[in-house]
């Protein structure tokens, strides 16, 4: 039986140290699609050299900018990774043998049963050691789809990819290479809770200094006991910690915003 065409799509900025491991992890796919958007290092040319298709586009957002490379894609059926990830020998094995029993013909049909998207786990490499806890693992994600039936969300973090049908699930994991040090992770979660307390407006959220004092005890609680985070040792503990004063920091700037706004109706 044969298997639909598939492309790859990786959005990328400055990933010189990534992009070389992700493209060559997926050179078995019919199309490799790099949707860059501005990169001043060696991301492009790298990608270009492994046989890449590359395009550029101005940044949109995370969602958007996938949608936009789901939509330049030269093939229905898609596989998005992120250019810190890569696609083990094993795992392309077990998407091209569950790509062979999808039956294109009755994935257009609205009654058809078959997959229309496929999700699986993925497995983060941090501080040393392959991480299997704390929520980070086995985090399943859906990644691969028929574009036709599938989009992602456009939040301003933490995207997902919608599937309107049958979504099965891969058993092998995608392999994630994470932050290179501690300092990388605490620089991202920055990022992360700014974008995640501007969602909060967006939701009318009130700031509350209860929220502030229980929401990253809570975190701690929930990454560290219940889900098993201490059982990667050192590394469960810190990545805890950081996702605790990652989440502080969301409802300390939500208060921060509010507290400007005052002072600025105050000065009208």
């Amino acid at each position: 039986m044969s298997r639909p065409p598939v492309s790859v799509t990786i959005i990328t900025l400055n990933e010189e140290k990534n992009i070389v491991r992700a493209v060559k992890s997926v050179l078995w796919a019919d199309e490799v699609l790099v949707v860059d958007s501005g990169s001043t290092d060696r991301t492009l040319e790298l990608a270009r050299a492994l046989g890449a298709k590359v395009m550029t586009n101005p940044w949109p957002g995370y969602g958007k900018q996938k949608n936009f490379a789901q939509a330049q894609a030269a093939h229905d059926w898609i596989l998005n990774i992120d250019a810190d990830e890569e696609v083990s020998p094993e795992l392309s094995q077990e998407i091209l043998a569950a790509l062979e029993g999808v039956d294109s013909k009755a994935s257009e049909r609205a009654e058809a049963t078959t997959a229309r998207g496929f999700y699986f786990p993925r497995k983060t490499y941090y501080l040393g050691k392959w991480i299997e806890h704390g929520g980070w693992y086995p985090n399943f994600l859906t990644r691969m789809a028929n574009r036709k039936f599938a989009r992602w969300s456009e939040p301003a973090v933490h995207e997902a990819l919608l599937v309107d049908g049958p979504v099965k699930k891969l058993s092998l994991p995608l392999l994630h290479y994470t932050f290179s040090n501690i300092q990388d992770q605490i620089l991202t979660n920055l990022k992360y809770s700014q974008e995640g307390y501007q969602e909060l407006l967006k939701k009318g959220q009130r700031p509350s200094l209860i929220r502030l004092l229980l929401k990253p005890a809570g975190k701690f609680i929930e990454t560290y006991f219940i889900k098993k985070g201490f059982m990667d040792g050192l590394a469960g503990f810190i990545i805890s910690i950081n996702a605790a004063h990652s989440m502080f920091l969301k409802y300390a700037y939500l208060i921060e915003a509010d507290l400007n706004h005052e002072r600025i109706d105050h000065r009208q």
